[in-house]
């Protein structure tokens, strides 16, 4: 069994404080001993995150900095700006370095085989971050929400919202947007959702004009909202002439959300009477918060990022000092090599009638929703 690199820190400490107590002439050896290992405590953690794009890995990388420093470890937080060739290498140099345990959120989930296994071989343990590494077996735990949940409350919010249960003689029209295609989460929430939907779409209570309902045609790179916005700019162009009409947009993100509301405001959604369809959303990031109270965006799914930095900390913790990381899910989260045992959070879907909630849980200020 291998022993915790946080471990030898703590004992080299020891050793070190006790040789500083017996050559000291009069000094307390078991307080002396003691102040060292406390400055010893922790080691240093590296954080790979996507991006400074998005408001959420922004947030996402303050909250695990200060859970981790908090429990007495160093951190190096770095963000690839969604450029795999950046990650890989901030990776690597984190290795380089020694750090004691890596966190990794991966741009692109299939890309880092190669530098983790020179993690494995420098004997530093990978927790992967709410999207999981795929292709191999050096990652040892994966703290994240539940995605296919997510996906599921997109899916309800969109039936509920048009009433297609207690009506089953109405039809609407949707479209769909996935995220992006080297992200394992985006077939779990377009799975979820799908779940849900699907029996409107068998039946034709629900109708994609486009004709674009597999995965592969509605997936976002890197969730871009720009390339969501041409996406739809393009979808209402070619099949929303004459009078037909969009009543809900499937959006998984809700950067992908803000950028299909431009291509519906700018094609008059929202102004003269022709309404805007439901369009969901996920992460409830403030944008989109403030588009939902303005009545814009509908929904938006609400995960609450210090709850997972804080689980992410557990498991690193753990791993490094021989305790045993807490995991909710050893089934599901099967990365093409390996099963990887999980940590799963609950989400909550977020529409007009509950943003009181983020408010009352301290994820925003009032002032903030202004």
């Amino acid at each position: 069994m291998r022993t915790p690199r946080a471990a030898h820190l703590r004992t080299a400490a020891a050793v070190a404080a006790l040789a500083l107590a017996l050559a000291a002439c009069g000094q307390d050896s078991e307080g002396g001993s003691e102040e060292k290992k406390d400055s010893a405590e922790g080691g240093t953690i590296g954080i790979a995150m996507p991006t400074k794009s998005s408001e959420r890995w922004i947030a996402d990388g303050e909250n695990i900095v200060e859970e981790f420093e908090a429990a007495g470890y160093e951190t190096d937080l770095q963000f690839g700006e969604d450029k795999v060739e950046n990650q890989v290498a901030q990776i690597d140099n984190m290795i380089t370095k020694g750090v004691d345990a890596l966190v990794v959120a991966a741009i692109d989930n299939t890309s880092l085989t190669e530098v983790l296994a020179d993690a494995k071989e420098a004997d530093i343990p990978v927790i992967a971050y709410d999207r999981l590494i795929l292709q191999t077996e050096n990652v040892d735990y994966y703290a994240s929400f539940d995605n296919e949940r997510v996906g599921k409350l997109q899916g309800q919010y969109i039936v509920d919202a048009l009433k297609l249960a207690e009506d089953k003689g109405e039809k609407f029209n949707i479209e769909l947007f996935a995220g992006s295609p080297d992200d394992n989460n985006t077939r779990y929430f377009f799975n979820g959702a799908m779940s849900v939907l699907q029996p409107y779409l068998d039946s034709g209570q629900l109708t994609v004009q486009s004709g674009q309902t597999e995965m592969n045609q509605i997936t976002t790179l890197r969730w871009d909202g720009g390339t969501a916005q041409k996406r739809m700019d393009d979808l209402l162009s070619g099949n929303y002439g004459g009078g037909t009409t969009v009543d809900a947009v499937l959006s998984p993100y809700d950067g992908i959300s803000i950028g299909v509301l431009s291509a519906l405001k700018s094609a008059g959604y929202g102004s003269g009477g022709k309404e805007l369809p439901v369009v969901t959303g996920q992460d409830a990031e403030l944008a989109s918060v403030k588009s939902i109270i303005a009545g814009e965006q509908t929904q938006t799914v609400y995960k609450d990022m210090r709850k997972l930095a804080k689980q992410a900390v557990q498991m690193t913790d753990a791993v490094l000092t021989g305790g045993k990381p807490e995991v909710n899910d050893t089934e599901t989260y099967d990365n093409g090599v390996k099963v990887v045992p999980s940590f799963l959070l609950d989400p909550v879907s977020i529409d007009r009638t509950n943003t009181d909630l983020l408010v009352e849980e301290g994820f925003y200020k009032a002032g903030d929703l202004k």
